[in-house]
């Protein structure tokens, strides 16, 4: 499996996750067992600032020529291409935000044809954040007073101007040592991986879902949930 093919499929395990966490048409066991973790919505919120966070790098970085040539050759777009009424880019800048290299942040203007990553990047962000007020509708719901919310596009970067630098989730450049003291108040940690696998456990039995799976609201073709979809007689 491709890196990117791993990380989308763990970012959509987030909101199977959390579906699963607050439906209650669950089994009991297992809504009890959720409900009496303060900290499984916590664990969530981290990892979901792990996956979204690591989602941003696939789109490459912030100035890039590829990215320019890609655009000037049509081989690459921006979302919703069609809303955008000049299609060349030719003479348009985007601001990029970059680290000064003193623990602050400095302003670049940059050709928009250079910045498409950037670009493209924003598109997903803004789609990301739609899905994320979902889940805070379904938490709020069940009655937890508890909020989702995505980390700042310079978090937690291995890829750009933003790579390897230090930042706090709200993208304030902060020391390396500072990193390494709260990275697990923002980061999945072993106790958090050990709360999900706790979680993972196999359910075959013909009808019933896993507990860490959100229930389908029917079946295929409108079918009973537990209907028999294959006869070993």
């Amino acid at each position: 499996m491709s890196r990117k093919a791993a990380i989308c499929g763990r970012w959509s395990t987030c909101y199977t996750a959390i579906s699963a966490a607050t439906d209650e048409r669950k089994p009991k066991s297992c809504w009890r067992a959720i409900r009496a973790t303060p900290t499984s919505l916590a664990s969530l919120a981290r990892y979901i600032n792990f996956w979204f966070s690591s989602s941003l790098d696939l789109f490459g970085a912030e100035i890039s020529s590829n990215a320019a040539s890609y655009f000037a050759n049509s081989l690459k777009g921006r979302p919703d291409e069609a809303r955008f009424t000049d299609h060349l880019a030719s003479e348009q800048t985007l601001r990029i935000d970059a680290p000064d290299g003193k623990g602050g942040v400095r302003a670049e203007n940059v050709p928009m044809r250079s910045a498409m990553n950037e670009v493209t990047r924003g598109a997903y962000v803004r789609d990301c954040d739609v899905g994320v007020q979902r889940w805070n509708r379904l938490v709020a719901e069940t009655g937890y007073d508890f909020r989702f919310a995505l980390p700042s596009s310079r978090f937690h970067r291995a890829i750009g101007v933003w790579g390897g630098v230090a930042t706090d989730p709200e993208g304030r450049p902060i020391t390396d040592e500072e990193w390494r003291r709260r990275q697990g108040e923002w980061l999945p940690s072993a106790q958090d991986r050990s709360f999900v696998a706790s979680l993972m456990r196999r359910v075959v039995e013909p009808g019933k879902v896993a507990g860490w799976i959100a229930s389908p609201e029917i079946g295929i073709n409108n079918t009973p949930l537990d209907y028999e979809y294959v006869r070993l007689n």
